[in-house]
């Protein structure tokens, strides 16, 4: 998936666009973690039953030029794509996925559209 704007993660309603005001002690503040070709990176476990063994996962990417990103939501492993919004545990994951990115809303790391 290429860097963008603007995401929607599948399943939901809200798109999702970088914020002009994005910093990047504000990313480091937040759990990303800086790669060595300077992408930051996000995994958050959506999963508040068992936090250090997830059923599922928030993965985000922002370039090291803090213009684009990309966000998807993953199973445990982490190795493939999964849909929130669908399944016996849906309700559990939104909540936490919409606390961890209505707080990187309120910290200008992205605007809701």
């Amino acid at each position: 998936m290429p860097y963008s704007k603007s995401v929607k993660v599948s399943g939901d309603t809200q798109t999702y666009t970088i914020s002009p005001e994005i910093k990047e002690y504000t990313l480091n503040d937040l759990g990303f973690e800086r790669s060595r070709r300077g992408t930051f990176t996000y995994e958050g476990s959506l999963d508040r039953t068992s936090p250090f063994h997830s059923a599922a996962k928030l993965k985000i990417w922002v370039s090291p030029e803090m213009d684009a990103f990309k966000m998807e939501t993953v199973n445990g492993n982490g190795m493939s794509k999964i849909n929130i919004f669908r399944g016996s545990r849906s309700k559990e994951f939104v909540l936490q996925y919409h606390f961890i990115l209505d707080e990187m809303v309120k910290r200008h790391v992205f605007d809701r559209q």
